[in-house]
């Protein structure tokens, strides 16, 4: 965005560095309990998205705190990855039910058999969506276990004014985030 000069306008990010996952979610949901929106908290992206953008990748997170052109990744809750991880099971049990039942009435099959087919291709689809789910889990552990290695996880939050400048620094700081302070970005440029 622009200012009426035509000057790139600019926000203020809260910046910390955890070291623990459970402080830092401790954190964001202190945050979210104290007027942030979950639009304006972000944090580092995969390893594979900042090797992808930068065409390098960092030794130490703290190299990324202040880089304009850090990826970022949304926050996304561990109740929404749930649901997702929930709903691509289930979406998969539906599919292979319906299938199964769809060719079993298409091949002139009785109720009782399609209801058999369906339950077993359900339950075929499910295991898919189960293994899945695990495998978005564990990749996101990796990520998570890569980013601490390379000296821990990175939060940005955005903030509106200088009162939520202040709250976000004391929550960070009191959630044990290291290297907290606040700087300046550009906003992204219209076409």
């Amino acid at each position: 965005m622009s200012d009426a000069s035509g000057s790139p306008t600019t926000h203020t990010e809260a910046v910390a560095v955890f070291n623990d996952v459970n402080r830092l979610q401790a954190a964001i949901d202190d945050l979210l309990n104290h007027d942030f929106d979950q639009a304006e908290i972000s944090l580092l992206a995969s390893d594979k998205a900042v090797d992808s953008k930068l065409g390098h990748l960092y030794e130490r997170v703290q190299q990324l705190e202040d880089a304009p052109d850090a990826p970022r990744a949304a926050y996304v809750s561990t109740a929404d990855r749930g649901d997702a991880q929930g709903g691509l099971i289930g979406g998969l049990m539906y599919i292979g039910a319906l299938a199964a039942a769809g060719a079993v009435f298409a091949s002139g099959g009785t109720l009782g058999v399609a209801l058999a087919g369906a339950a077993a291709a359900g339950g075929a689809g499910g295991a898919v969506g189960a293994g899945l789910a695990k495998f978005i889990g564990d990749k996101h552990a990796t990520e998570l276990q890569d980013q601490l290695a390379r000296g821990g996880l990175l939060l940005w939050v955005r903030t509106r004014d200088a009162e939520m400048e202040d709250r976000a620094q004391a929550i960070l700081r009191k959630h044990a985030g290291q290297d907290v302070h606040l700087h300046q970005m550009s906003d992204p440029q219209e076409p």
